[in-house]
């Protein structure tokens, strides 16, 4: 998977300021960030529970 360099993330964010306004975009970014925190601690307790069962 290529990883985003400087450039194409500068055009990505130009991109949403100009879809969802200056007003929308903190709240997007919180809600992104909520959804991410939430994902990996959903993910860290998977793993968590498949070592336990490996562990038995």
């Amino acid at each position: 998977m290529p990883s985003l360099g400087l450039p194409e993330l500068i055009v990505i964010l130009f991109i949403a300021l100009i879809v969802f306004g200056p007003k929308k975009l903190p709240d997007i970014g919180r809600a992104v960030g909520t959804s991410i925190k939430e994902f990996k601690k959903a993910t860290k307790g998977i793993i968590e529970d498949n070592e336990k069962e490996e562990v038995k």
